[in-house]
């Protein structure tokens, strides 16, 4: 008889790529890599490879919901991540469900809101984007914006790593959340760095730049493993950690697919 163990869970709510090397397909790559069970709700099709985006198409809200109550009946995720939710009618959805505290609310909720794809294309509608801040980024463990993000989110621009800083406390006081802040795109550093914030800590993750290599699904893989190592019952500091020294590795053993770099998620 085989053994049976009882594995972590953890539930990814984002969009379809058919490229495979970011949302949903990016996540549970991720999430295998750390051990982790990985669940998922779609939340809209998306024709896209690492260059452009095609097409892309919603969900009904009523299917996500459906989705996202399917897994919570039976596998009660520890952690849950959301990624591209395109519309304001997702969005609502996410945000009823997790506002309802009956039980159903994973351990930890990270939000990364994804508006605009690496090749340009908009992935957030604006109405989305009111309720976003308004709904649910108040039920959130950690938000992860990007620069561009950030920038959005606090209405500043952000060209250095002090203005990084007072981004990620930002961004804490207006919606009382935690903060990781990724400066990828931020110019003239050697070092990726990220700002990490709860209120309590913060940590300065910083990573030498791979030189060479246009990156695709590089932020749905950060939260998503920052997601699993959550699931894993890291605390939010930890995990945040763990995952940058994890998309770290996924670049540097990246490869070529057709004529494009992926990361390599399942290197270890």
């Amino acid at each position: 008889m085989p053994t049976v163990t009882h594995g972590p869970v953890a539930l990814t709510i984002a969009g379809s790529d058919s490229g495979g090397g970011a949302g949903i397909q990016a996540d549970l790559k991720t999430f295998v890599a750390f051990g982790v069970h990985g669940a998922s709700a779609i939340t809209c099709l998306t024709a896209q490879n690492p260059r452009r985006v095609l097409a892309v198409e919603s969900t009904a809200a009523n299917m996500l919901r459906r989705q996202i109550e399917a897994v919570f009946e039976e596998l009660h995720p520890l952690a849950v991540k959301t990624g591209m939710l395109l519309t304001a009618e997702n969005v609502r959805v996410v945000a009823d469900f997790f506002g309802v505290r009956g039980g159903r609310v994973p351990i930890a909720l990270v939000v990364d809101p994804v508006m605009v794809s690496t090749s340009g294309a908009r992935l957030l509608a604006p109405a989305a984007f009111k309720i976003l801040q308004e709904r649910l980024l108040s039920l959130a463990t950690l938000v992860t914006p990007n620069l561009e993000e950030a920038e959005i989110l606090i209405g500043e621009k952000i060209a250095s790593v002090e203005s990084m800083r007072a981004a990620v406390r930002e961004i804490h006081t207006r919606f009382g959340c935690a903060a990781l802040v990724k400066g990828g795109h931020l110019r003239a550093m050697r070092d990726a760095v990220d700002i990490f914030f709860d209120g309590r800590t913060e940590l300065l993750l910083t990573a030498p730049f791979i030189k060479g290599v246009r990156t695709h699904g590089t932020g749905c893989t950060y939260s998503a493993a920052i997601t699993a190592a959550l699931a894993l019952g890291r605390d939010l500091p930890q995990a945040v950690g763990m995952a940058k020294k994890y998309i770290t590795q996924a670049i540097a053993c990246g490869y070529r697919v057709g004529k494009h770099f992926a990361l390599n998620p399942l290197f270890h």
